[in-house]
């Protein structure tokens, strides 16, 4: 019987909590799953249906042990619950971003060293980015141009936008790492910059005090990689551009298409974007990675050299 916990039931852990009952059914795997919570607020979601215990009270931490801890709270609290819950929790994973500051003391977590530790990063198994890192010879590229751009009141129907994270500095909002998800599949599919220009703030008239603008230009020894993320774009946007001496590639990981531009041609390649498969994908390779059938590709340390390139603009 694998025992699960999570540390926070906001959406996320609810899409989580969904998608791991139905991989774990597949998988023919026993599982019970605990939620540890603050909030004593009723939540009308299917997910509730599939938690044994909700927990709310903190001293209960440390009274047994689960094979795997999801840890789905906001960001500036990542580090501090970590810490708090590894002697208890044989495998983590760790929702993204990892933490709200890359200089947190790492050696100061009591990590087991048999212990799996994972940072989500779910566009990666985005079909468009499966795609472009399987299907595309990136030492073809000599230049990228990367864009999210989306209208922050709009991310979370029903709710405040001033009320959640993504607005607030110290609870680890702003673009530059509540959208570090663009570096890390930058990274992933190109490696880290030599070297990086980084500008951001906040400058729309949305009322928050987190950063609603990152700007970057990463130069590589043989390309160089522009990035705008932001949270003020009426129209919602998360494109890659790869320009080639032969083609121009544009991967719209919205759309769910791949296009080609050569020579006054143009075709396009459909795929299923759908979001809840890629975050299927992504927990059904963290289950692999406990099993020990594929190597941990997100550590934390990996996790937090992109915090870094993300927040601070450093290498």
């Amino acid at each position: 019987m694998l025992k699960i916990a999570f540390v926070g039931f906001g959406s996320i852990a609810r899409r989580h909590i969904l998608n791991l009952h139905t991989l774990l059914g597949r998988r023919g795997a026993a599982h019970e799953i605990d939620v540890y919570r603050r909030g004593k607020r009723p939540i009308d979601d299917p997910a509730a249906a599939k938690v044994v215990s909700h927990i709310y009270d903190a001293s209960e931490v440390g009274k047994q042990e689960y094979d795997i801890l999801f840890i789905t709270n906001p960001t500036s609290t990542h580090y501090e619950t970590l810490r708090q819950w590894a002697p208890y929790a044989r495998n983590v994973f760790i929702e993204k971003p990892v933490f709200d500051d890359p200089d947190q003391d790492l050696s100061a977590l009591p990590l087991r060293p048999d212990g799996v530790y994972y940072v989500a990063c779910p566009l990666r198994y985005n079909p468009v980015l499966q795609y472009a890192k399987t299907r595309i010879d990136m030492t073809n590229v000599f230049s990228a141009r990367a864009i999210c751009s989306s209208y922050l009141p709009d991310w979370r129907p029903g709710t405040d936008y001033r009320a959640c994270y993504s607005a607030h500095k110290d609870m680890g909002g702003g673009v530059a790492i509540d959208l570090v998800h663009e570096w890390d599949y930058l990274t992933w599919l190109m490696g880290f910059p030599q070297e990086v220009r980084y500008f951001g703030g906040t400058y729309s008239p949305l009322e928050i005090d987190s950063d609603d603008l990152a700007v970057y230009m990463g130069r590589y020894s043989n390309r160089i990689v522009e990035l705008h993320l932001d949270y003020f774009g009426r129209r919602s946007q998360r494109t890659l551009e790869l320009f080639t001496a032969d083609e121009v590639i544009t991967l719209d990981l919205l759309a769910g298409t791949v296009s080609s531009a050569s020579g006054g041609n143009c075709r396009t390649t459909h795929l299923d974007a759908a979001r809840n498969n890629y975050q299927t994908a992504e927990l059904a390779h963290f289950l692999d990675i406990i099993e020990g059938r594929v190597p941990n590709d997100n550590t934390i340390e990996n996790a937090t050299r992109v915090l870094r390139l993300a927040q601070k603009g450093e290498v």
